[in-house]
């Protein structure tokens, strides 16, 4: 399983296209502006049913006026393949929800 950290993890995420993303020292980092609780949370549902068929799982923070989601791949403690894939599902169901990304604090 390859694991991506520094310049590799930037390039990854510029391959796939995944701009919503940032790299972070504890893994990949996006925050949806949902606007209110609600549409977060059928975000938040909606990526609990892609994380679970996938088997992988985010951490997710649900707040009003957006969500915040971490990946990463704790049994190796870093990003892999796993992770990339889940955000690539995760940006298309916000985009299929028409929920924008928003700046992280």
């Amino acid at each position: 399983m390859t694991e991506y950290s520094g310049q590799q993890l930037s390039q990854a995420l510029q391959e796939a296209r995944l701009t919503d993303w940032s790299a972070a020292q504890d893994g990949l980092r996006a925050r949806f502006s949902t606007g209110d609780f609600m549409a977060g949370l059928e975000l938040v549902q909606r990526i609990a049913a892609v994380a679970e068929d996938a088997g992988h799982h985010p951490d997710l923070l649900l707040t009003y006026p957006h969500v915040d989601v971490r990946l990463i791949s704790h049994d190796v403690e870093g990003v892999t393949e796993r992770d990339l894939r889940l955000a690539q599902q995760i940006s298309e169901l916000a985009a299929s929800a028409e929920i924008d990304v928003a700046p992280t604090d």
